[in-house]
């Protein structure tokens, strides 16, 4: 699973021109979901980004997460992150998971952002969307589960 993380000051979600998901202060976080990820990989990557550190505490450290800023989540699945770019001009999506299964973990993801205490907005999944922000830095980071240690085994690399 790959995240980019954006610290923003706003972040809406238009479909069709109608506001689906919208926050104030937070992150905007675009998920791709890849083949052969699993429960295991949404739990981490919910726990990684709600516990983030990167907002300003009094001396100006970023040392504070979204639950003592009172920041929210606009998660958005995005399968593009799964691309591959190594060859050609064209990107290959082969390592993009089919979408019921992506769909099913993107909202694992995001029922666990929730239950660790962070209000989390949406867009929708397979639809065109058109996302607005404001980014706040910029600070922007990319998480990947693969690059996790989340068994105990060794770091994983490539498909599982």
């Amino acid at each position: 699973m790959k995240a980019i993380i954006q610290r923003v000051n706003y972040a809406r979600v238009k479909v069709e021109g109608e506001i689906k998901g919208e926050i104030g202060k937070g992150f905007l976080i675009l998920l791709g979901v890849e083949k052969g990820d699993d429960r295991a990989d949404a739990e981490y990557m919910a726990e990684k980004c709600t516990g983030l550190r990167i907002f300003e505490d009094e001396n100006g450290k970023m040392n504070l997460p979204l639950s003592e800023v009172g920041g929210k989540i606009l998660a958005i699945s995005n399968f593009t992150l799964c691309g591959d770019c190594r060859k050609g001009k064209r990107p290959s999506f082969i390592n993009a998971e089919l979408p019921n299964e992506a769909n099913e973990l993107y909202e694992y993801f995001v029922r666990q952002c929730r239950a660790r205490g962070i209000e989390t907005e949406t867009g929708v999944f397979r639809a065109h969307m058109h996302v607005e922000l404001e980014n706040n830095g910029p600070v922007t980071l990319i998480v990947d589960s693969r690059e996790a240690n989340l068994s105990g085994m060794p770091i994983r690399k490539g498909m599982k």
